[in-house]
């Protein structure tokens, strides 16, 4: 009976044995779980933090915004809000005039020169203005310098479509046939296309007929008495601001009525959000001023004037009959924020310290007696 009770024994052994290796088997298995399962964990945690840090990253590349230098129902008057900022060294690279070129740099904001009424009878101007053509994207511009207004993908002159100077003839080989074209330079600097038998020259000639009509309706004397004073004040405000002789500055171009929505953009001339640095991109600017001639929050969404700075972006937001300024090196990198809801209405007007550069303030063309 020994034996088999050794055999039993041995038996029992192996299912002890055998047991322990399944519980083994089970531990690992249990461990190797939740050392996936701990990895899992982690790996979603880096994941959740990547995703947070894209999110906020993107975020911060729509709104751009840390700090508000002056919200929309602040009313900053009689003295302008003023932030120096060190010059940038961009002005070594141009001709100084002693008396403008910048020695003090800063923006400035101030709800005390043009009042909320001015305001008003040039946003009304704006609108019967563009209410002429406009841009098929969400910006649209009136210069009444030059005449040059937004006409679907291009500009036209609501002047003088057609001016007799500035004519070039240009040939375009196109097969075997040579087709000779006219191109008419503008006072705008706008090409205008046509070429004989063709309709181009009819439709363009058309559109001046409606528009001579159209401008008794639309311009009056009063519209640019107004323009020209306000355009003053603003010169002033911003000579006292900087320390400068307002003698010394001049009125250049672009300065321009313009008309924002959220239309999306169907050229580069409608994206105006991008940054720039006004001197870099007009070469003529010495100061830059926006008058503006709408509401933000009430009359649209988006469209705040953002300084974009190494620590940090800040802020403008419009109210009509508000003026911001400021030097245009790039001390003043700035961009506008796509409008998302409504029209944005604003006059830009710039100054040059280059009398070459110069301007004159805006007239009716003879004829126009509005």
């Amino acid at each position: 009976m020994a034996p088999v009770r050794q055999r039993n024994a041995k038996g029992a052994n192996a299912a002890e044995i055998e047991k322990k290796i399944k519980r083994g088997n089970a531990l690992r298995q249990g461990s190797s779980w939740r050392g996936s399962r701990l990895l899992v964990a982690l790996l979603l945690v880096a994941l959740s933090a990547c995703g947070t840090a894209t999110w906020l990253y993107v975020t911060s590349l729509d709104s751009d915004i840390t700090e508000t230098l002056v919200s929309q129902g602040e009313l900053v008057s009689p003295q302008p809000r003023v932030y120096s900022v060190q010059c940038s060294e961009d002005y070594d690279n141009y001709k100084r005039y002693p008396g403008c070129t910048p020695q003090k740099c800063g923006r400035a904001v101030t709800d005390g020169v043009v009042t909320r009424e001015e305001a008003q009878t040039l946003r009304r101007l704006a609108e019967r203005g563009l209410a002429l053509a406009g841009s098929e994207g969400g910006a649209s511009i009136l210069d009444l310098h030059s005449g040059a207004l937004s006409m679907g993908k291009q500009f036209v002159n609501i002047y003088s479509l057609f001016p007799s100077r500035n004519r070039l003839q240009h040939h375009v080989q196109k097969s075997t046939q040579t087709i000779e074209l006219t191109i008419n330079l503008n006072d705008a600097g706008l090409c205008e296309l046509s070429s004989p038998g063709s309709a181009t020259r009819t439709n363009l000639i058309h559109h001046r007929r409606y528009f001579g009509e159209q401008l008794k309706d639309v311009f009056t004397q009063e519209d640019f008495q107004l323009y020209r004073d306000v355009r003053g004040r603003i010169q002033e405000v911003i000579a006292q601001t900087f320390g400068l002789d307002p003698a010394l500055m001049y009125l250049t171009k672009p300065t321009f009525f313009s008309r924002i929505n959220s239309t999306a953009a169907k050229t580069q001339h409608d994206e105006y959000w991008h940054p720039h640095i006004d001197k870099v991109t007009y070469g003529s600017f010495d100061y830059t001023s926006l008058l503006y001639l709408s509401d933000y929050g009430s009359d649209f969404t988006g469209g705040r004037f953002v300084f974009m700075d190494q620590n940090g972006n800040r802020t403008v937001e419009p109210r009509a009959g508000r003026v911001s300024f400021f030097s245009s090196g790039s001390e003043n990198l700035h961009r506008v924020e796509k409008v998302t809801w409504g029209t944005r209405y604003a006059i830009t007007v710039s100054f040059t310290c280059d009398p070459e550069h110069a301007i004159s303030d805006p007239a009716l063309p003879r004829g126009i007696h509005g």
